[in-house]
Formats: structure tokens, C-alpha cells, sequence
């Protein structure tokens, strides 16, 4: 049998820079980590610098605005770290379907940066009526500073994208290989171990997208009840030990566990289903004027997370009791395949013939 997965030697941080395709990849995300982050810093400290002495709790619309560009700015530059991040932790374990989603994520931002431009548009003209900016701050001196870094990070992202996919096609027959040797030619094998990895890499996506929405919903969103607040808050940490329990479940095959997690999601799935009617209806959506937009589109694709995480939950609890976890799970005490070396170094010696002398 082909060598277990948890007992594959550590990995060092820098391992995987070896393959010339997953240093291209890693560069490409790089380079794109550290312009976005760059504008991103740049935009958010000229927009700090055109302030005037403008004091929050006074009027909650004009704080919502005077909030929504700082939320937005912060979102992005999370937003492209955690993704060098996730890139780092995909090649690194030669995750092939977590490099996938990369590449739809990063198309996702891209997306997302379109939406920015207008957004943050509207939100300086709007503070701008306010009075919130200083009086040689005007709308057109702060947009124009700030415009050509705004329009330039969406074809940064689309070059970086295509680019991620060009290379994730060639990670992906270098990792096909890596993982054969790990798991077997097994076919059901393979195919039990590609859901696990579809599943965690999925978690790790619903992290960033149900963050995105919360921040903003905290930050931004008017008309909050101390309750709803309070609870809103909580759910992160909350949010962060499920999906933690629900990698470790499933890796573990716990079945209790792995129940009482799809449970949770579909919890979850109710809530962002009823957050988006809310955005839109007639009594409360005027709270989430600011953030309308960028709000629908986390909930929309949080919504299509969970569902796809869900199927996949069962998918995976499906495949319980098949032999994956021996793969997945190192064995507590003595490596097997140590000891199956040191018997055969042991039994494969040629024993040796004792000299005699005889007397004819």
C-alpha cells in the first residue's frame, strides 16, 4: 500500500518553492498581495488625511458613510493576505482543489473591486454634503487622488487571475502524481480523499465570506438592538470553533459530530437567507443603504457556500468507514512503516556461513 498521508515527513515552511509552477503561483499571488495592499493603504490614508474634526454618535447615517470606506479598505486588504495565505497552505500540502478555489476567489475580488469603485464614489460625495471633509478636502481632490488607484487594481486582479490559472492547470498534473503515491491507485480511494479535500477547502472559504459580511454588517449597518449586536459578535468566535470542529470530525469520522455540524450550517444558511430579504425589504433596508451592494454580494455567495459545503458534508460522512482515515489519522505510537522497514532490513540479510575446518 502506498504510504499513509499522516505519516508523510513535516513539511518545512518553504518546501514547496521547489516546483518551479508553484513558485510561479505563489509569486503571482504575491506580487498581486502586495499592489493590492499598497493602493488599498494608499486610498485609505488619503481618505483619513481629508477628514475634518468630524465626531461619530451624532447622526447615525452620516456614521455609517464616514465608517463604510475604512470597512471597505480593511475588507480588501484582509481580503488579499488571506488569500497569500490560503495560497501558501495550498501548495504546501499540494491541495489541488483549494488551488482551484483560488482562482475563483480571486475572481470573486475581482468582482468585488468593480463594485468598490462606485461604492466608495457615493460615500465621498455623500460626506462630502455632510461637511465631513476638511474645506480644501473637496469631493473632486479626494476622488481624483484616489481614483487612478481604484480603477488599477481590477486589472491587476484579472492579469493575476489568469495568470493563477494558467499555473493551477500545471499544479494540478504535478499534484495528481504526489497524491497517487500517497493514496494508492485506488480509484474509490482517490475519490473519497478528493471530497475531504473539496470539503476542507470549502471551510476555509466560508471563513472569509461569512467575516466579510459580519465586519460589515457591525461596522457599517444602522438601526442594530444592543441584542442583535452583541449576538452578531459572538457568532464570530462561535463561527470559527464549528468550522474547526467540522474539519476535525470529519478527518476523525465522527459521525455524532459531523450531524450536529450540518445542523449548524443549516442554522447558518437560514440566517444569511434571512439577512438577505432583509437588506431589501421595505421596513429595515433603508439600514443598509451604505453597504446594500457589497452586503448582497457576501450573502449571495456565503448563501452558495453553505450549500455546496453542506452536500459535501454528507458526502463525506457518506464515506465513513471506508479506509480514508487510516490516510488521514497518524497512528499513536509506533510507525507501522518503520517497523515493516526494520523487519525487512532484518529478514533480508543473507545469514552468515560459520568457517570449518576438516580434517579429511
Amino acid at each position: 500500500m502506498a504510504s499513509n498521508l499522516a505519516s508523510r515527513p513535516k513539511k518545512g515552511v518553504f518546501d514547496f518553492l521547489e516546483s518551479r509552477w508553484a513558485k510561479f503561483f505563489f509569486a503571482i499571488v504575491a506580487i498581486q498581495a502586495i499592489i493590492g495592499v499598497t493602493f488599498e493603504s494608499y486610498i485609505f490614508g488619503r481618505f483619513q488625511d481629508s477628514l475634518g474634526d468630524y465626531r461619530t454618535g451624532e447622526n447615525e447615517e452620516s456614521d455609517a458613510q464616514y465608517m463604510t470606506i475604512p470597512t471597505f479598505l480593511a475588507l480588501f486588504i484582509f481580503g488579499f493576505l488571506y488569500v497569500l495565505f490560503l495560497t501558501w497552505d495550498a501548495l504546501r500540502w499540494k491541495n489541488t482543489i483549494q488551488i482551484i478555489g483560488l482562482c475563483i476567489a480571486n475572481l470573486a475580488l475581482f468582482v468585488y473591486t468593480i463594485l468598490q469603485i462606485d461604492q466608495i464614489d457615493r460615500s465621498i460625495s455623500k460626506l462630502q454634503s455632510a461637511g465631513i471633509f476638511r474645506p480644501l478636502a473637496v469631493h473632486e481632490a479626494v476622488w481624483h487622488a484616489c481614483a487612478p488607484f481604484l480603477y488599477t487594481i481590477p486589472p491587476v486582479i484579472g492579469v493575476a487571475t489568469v495568470a493563477m490559472s494558467a499555473c493551477a492547470w500545471q499544479l494540478y498534473q504535478e499534484f495528481a502524481w504526489d497524491i497517487l503515491k500517497q493514496i494508492g491507485a485506488d480509484y474509490r480511494m482517490k475519490k473519497r480523499f478528493l471530497h475531504y479535500q473539496i470539503f476542507i477547502a470549502l471551510l476555509k472559504f466560508d471563513f472569509f465570506f461569512f467575516l466579510g459580511f459580519t465586519i460589515q454588517f457591525l461596522v457599517v449597518v444602522t438601526g442594530k438592538t444592543s441584542i442583535e449586536l452583541g449576538l452578531t459578535a459572538a457568532a464570530i468566535p462561535v463561527t470559527i470553533i464549528i468550522l474547526l470542529c467540522a474539519a476535525f470530525f470529519t478527518q476523525r469520522e465522527n459521525r455524532v459530530g459531523m450531524y450536529a455540524v450540518i445542523l449548524l450550517f443549516f442554522g447558518g444558511l437560514a440566517y444569511f437567507l434571512f439577512k438577505l430579504v432583509r437588506i431589501y425589504s421595505k421596513s429595515h433596508g433603508w439600514h443598509y443603504t451604505p453597504v446594500k451592494r457589497s452586503l448582497t454580494a457576501f450573502a449571495v455567495m456565503t448563501i452558495l457556500l453553505i450549500l455546496i459545503t453542506i452536500a459535501n458534508a454528507f458526502i463525506c460522512t457518506s464515506n465513513f468507514g471506508n479506509g480514508l482515515k487510516t490516510h488521514l489519522v497518524k497512528p499513536k505510537g509506533r510507525d507501522p512503516e518503520k517497523d515493516d522497514m526494520n523487519s525487512f532490513q532484518m529478514t533480508d540479510q543473507k545469514p552468515q556461513l560459520t568457517a570449518r575446518m576438516t580434517i579429511d
